[in-house]
């Protein structure tokens, strides 16, 4: 009785493993879930801990060994998605970016989209200008210890936290003077609610960088935001394609192709590469599932996405979730009481260190929660004026890429695209980027610059996330090479490339035509050779072309290669 007893929990345990997802304020869920289970239930689970209804923005991301990124898909076992063995970690992040964030409807679907824009802050995806990053600085600081208090707070306080992969004392001194002069008296809502409503503002808001090269051979960034497809290069946006402008999202290999109607019924095609074929098919699936949530009006729209025209080749895709349109009609139907929110703070974040060490609450209580150990960038450079500015609105596109609320801020100033002189703009992060041409020249520039090159735990949930801070070191590289050296090889690699794809091509179609033809050898034979009575062989076998073809033609054929093969026999008998 025991030993059966054992064997059935074994098989339990077997058909059980447990999994870890952190959260956006670094604590963990950690759960056990059949080994058949789909996303979507984990997904569930974790929605459920948060008590978050307006859960569509969201998404699981997990890294695999190889390091590079997936989101989780719900349709699918977990199991099989993994490519390691249990247990799993996973992280819940932001995946797709609200429109306009300060407009959810619940305050704990805004704290979280705070989480997450804070954390791109810090990692070098969110580009500002000095201003822009001291106020939303100093309402980081008032959602997460309150108003000033000179008690508790001693000269240069604000040092102690660490918003952005590096700063000067000067933008240190004022996001003090902000915090202590004009957020008096804000709750942590009126916050977090204003941060979000400048950080919407910016033109980089919601852009999770995927690192690429353009047919040149130049480094650039592929990026899906709320209201369109981007590409930054060299720190500015090089192009901008609305939602309704993107027709096609195609891929082969490490290639991806975008095609375009923009105005005038003006046709264009982008084509760039990514480093891997993995991290090309993920840019695709992302690209896939943003332009279906964007763009489309009802889920019951979306259809299955084939990464190539012919049948028998590529990758199919299909997005199963809610579309923006119905997420936010689904949202204004929500009643009931706004659920408590214990907001992290008083402890150092990876995000935003703090300068006390009192206990900390967790956004969900009774989480399994671990220590993270944060080395503080200390000896940083003073920031100096940057040889790169942010990323500039394009004279074609920059309308059409502002919502109208943000068309009218920018009017209402000098009215022209110019960046300030004083820009910030941060060069360094402490996550490692996915291309690896560049990886070590990066890794040694972080430690140069007096930053860590990694980050445990932020290797582990965030490992393979670029950072749009460093494209101005990649494109300061592709300059440095020299326009003799850029024109010369990058041609003769892209020429070698295309013969290639052509080898390629050519190899695949002789493959499916001999594939076509032994199967139809094979049926020829079974038809004419073989005793099998079946009714549909039986009615071909009757058809006066068949035993026309039979008599005529195949059983000649059939005697001369009987003879054929016996001449063959004979000489080397002979022999």
């Amino acid at each position: 009785m025991l030993s059966r007893l054992m064997s059935a929990s074994v098989r339990n345990l077997e058909r059980e493993f447990m999994c870890t997802v952190r959260l956006l304020d670094d604590t963990e869920y950690t759960c056990t879930i059949q080994r058949d289970a789909k996303g979507q239930y984990l997904f569930d689970l974790i929605c459920h801990h948060l008590n978050l209804l307006e859960k569509d923005y969201f998404g699981i991301r997990y890294v695999d060994p190889d390091k590079q990124r997936h989101w989780l898909e719900y349709t699918k076992s977990i199991s099989k998605q993994m490519k390691s063995q249990p247990p799993f970690t996973m992280c819940l992040r932001v995946k797709f970016y609200p429109p306009d964030p300060a407009a959810l409807k619940e305050e704990i679907t805004r704290y979280l989209v705070f989480l997450q824009i804070k954390r791109d802050l810090y990692h070098g995806r969110l580009l500002c200008k000095t201003s822009d990053a001291a106020m939303l600085a100093a309402y980081i600081l008032q959602a997460e210890i309150g108003d000033y208090d000179p008690g508790k707070h001693p000269e240069g306080y604000s040092s102690k936290f660490q918003f952005f992969p590096k700063h000067s004392e000067k933008l240190e001194r004022r996001i003090a003077e902000i915090h202590k002069t004009e957020l008096i008296g804000q709750t942590p809502e009126t916050a977090e609610l204003k941060f979000l409503h400048k950080a919407q503002m910016l033109e980089t808001y919601g852009v999770d960088p995927h690192p690429c090269k353009d047919v040149s051979g130049n480094p650039a960034f592929l990026a899906f935001t709320p209201f369109g497809f981007a590409v930054l290069q060299g720190n500015k946006r090089v192009h901008f394609l609305k939602w309704n402008e993107v027709t096609k999202l195609k891929f082969e290999g490490k290639t991806v192709h975008i095609y375009a109607n923009q105005k005038e019924d003006k046709k264009i095609i982008l084509t760039y590469f990514a480093p891997t074929p993995e991290a090309c098919k993920h840019l695709w699936k992302c690209g896939v599932e943003n332009q279906a949530f964007y763009k489309l009006e009802k889920s019951s729209q979306v259809r299955t996405v084939s990464s190539s025209n012919l049948f028998f080749k590529g990758s199919r895709f299909r997005y199963s979730g809610r579309v923006a349109k119905e997420v936010m009609e689904q949202s204004a139907k929500i009643k009931r009481e706004p659920p408590e929110i214990h907001r992290a703070g008083l402890v150092p974040s990876r995000s935003c260190p703090s300068i006390t060490h009192g206990p900390r609450l967790s956004s969900v209580p009774r989480t399994r929660r671990r220590a993270v150990h944060i080395s503080i960038m200390e000896g940083l450079e003073s920031l100096r004026d940057s040889a790169h500015s942010t990323p500039v609105r394009s004279m074609s596109h920059g309308d059409s890429f502002i919502p109208r609320s943000r068309s009218q801020m920018m009017d209402s100033g000098d009215g022209t695209a110019v960046i300030s002189d004083e820009t910030y703009s941060p060069s360094d992060s402490v996550l490692p980027t996915p291309v690896a041409e560049h990886s070590l020249e990066l890794a040694a520039s972080r430690q140069i610059n007096g930053a860590p090159c990694s980050i445990e735990e932020e290797k582990e949930s965030e490992a393979g996330t670029p950072t749009v801070g460093a494209m101005a070191e990649l494109g300061a590289d592709s300059r440095a090479a020299g326009p003799v050296q850029s024109a010369g090889g990058e041609a003769a690699l892209s020429e070698t490339e295309q013969v290639n794809k052509f080898i390629l091509s050519v190899l695949r179609l002789l493959l499916v035509t001999i594939g076509l033809l032994f199967v139809l050898l094979l049926l020829l034979i079974i038809l004419t050779e073989s005793d099998l009575d079946i009714a549909f062989l039986r009615d071909i076998r009757q058809t006066p072309e068949f035993e026309q073809f039979h008599y005529e033609y195949f059983c000649p054929l059939r005697r001369w290669f009987a003879c054929k093969l016996r001449w063959v026999g004979g000489l080397l008998i002979n022999k």
